[in-house]
């Protein structure tokens, strides 16, 4: 095919379903290119459709319905109601999923973070925890996000009530738990601000080597992705090569890149750019085995409730139309 064909051109002369992002992910040797969701959005007809369009998505993590608050808010009663509602909205597609997350700080039941728990007995409530939920879908996950952000950005530990209750105990805990409850899920360690190399991305290879040394299960890193448009890291693939040679896999796990609002073309054009850049660092590292965006549409960004002067951060706009940020995606996985 000739050098500099327009990418239009390309994708004319190529079978349809190769100009969608999950098959592009696929034909480049990824297990998948994936999103996030929340069942609460499966009432939106043509959010659904797009959803269950397997050429773009194959692969769902519940943005939400798995996190602590909403899988045991009072201790020892647990539900899996809206979590079940994702899991078989994927499995009913052939999706693959990874759950999200066991033990994070954030979206915690104050009978947790307030519970004055000696350290025994936290680490009994992790344990209790993370067998339940990852066991309640035993068979159903490709991978968990056991734990969740627990780095500061200096690559200190983050001191949450497990962090300053059982020391960093509680990360083997959750991760030995989940092992016993399904053995044959991938067990992540999930962190944003660890894309490129740094502190905090040193922090991330250490504990995970130091985990393996002692044989406790851990099988991949979860870079989350959540970048700033025109600031996007130049040392991912290194930082990817690096955590590789831990014998781990990698998945960018809740890509998103943000702007300020209203979007511009000269933003829209940078963010295609730095959706390349990443995309393009998980292709050429074997190790890396997919790509997740926090949502698929800005129309259900989680960006402008947190940062309000900030937003359009995903390759579809609020209207389900496709940025040039699909397009950077679909060239990077190409090789284009």
């Amino acid at each position: 095919m000739a050098k500099g064909l327009g990418l239009t051109v390309l994708l004319a002369l190529l079978p349809a379903a190769l100009g969608q992002l999950n098959t592009a992910a696929r034909v480049a040797g990824k297990k998948y290119f994936g999103t996030a969701t929340n069942e609460f959005q499966f009432s939106d007809a043509p959010y659904l459709a797009e959803l269950n369009n397997t050429q773009d998505f194959g692969q769902l993590t519940p943005a939400n319905a798995m996190k602590w608050e909403l899988t045991e808010l009072v201790q020892g009663q647990f539900t899996f109601e809206n979590a079940s509602l994702v899991v078989e909205q994927a499995r009913n597609h052939g999706q693959l999923l990874r759950g999200h997350t066991c033990v994070w700080h954030t979206q915690l039941p104050s009978w947790v973070s307030t519970g004055g728990f000696d350290k025994k007995t936290l680490l009994s409530v992790v344990d209790k925890h993370c067998s339940t939920v990852v066991g309640h879908f035993k068979g159903q996950m490709y991978s968990w996000d056991v734990v969740n952000e627990p780095f500061n950005e200096d690559g200190t530990f983050r001191e949450t009530v497990f962090y300053n209750t059982t020391g960093t105990d509680y990360i083997e805990s959750a991760l030995r738990a989940a092992h016993h409850a399904d053995p044959q899920t991938k067990l992540y360690i999930n962190d944003y601000n660890i894309d490129g190399t740094g502190p905090k991305s040193d922090a991330m290879y250490n504990l995970v080597k130091s985990l393996k040394k002692k044989g406790v299960p851990i099988h991949g890193i979860g870079v989350q992705g959540h970048l700033v448009v025109g600031t996007v890291p130049t040392t991912i693939e290194e930082n990817f090569r690096k955590f590789a040679s831990l014998g781990v896999e990698i998945a960018i796990t809740e890509l998103d890149i943000r702007m300020e609002t209203p979007a511009t073309e000269a933003l829209l054009a940078q963010q295609k750019e730095d959706y390349k850049t990443v995309i393009s660092a998980c292709k050429n590292v074997p190790a890396c085995i997919g790509v997740t965006v926090w949502d698929w549409t800005d129309k259900y960004s989680w960006i402008p409730g947190v940062f309000p002067t900030e937003g359009a951060a995903l390759p579809w706009d609020e209207n389900l139309e496709k940025k040039p940020a699909y397009y950077g995606t679909l060239e990077a996985f190409l090789g284009h």
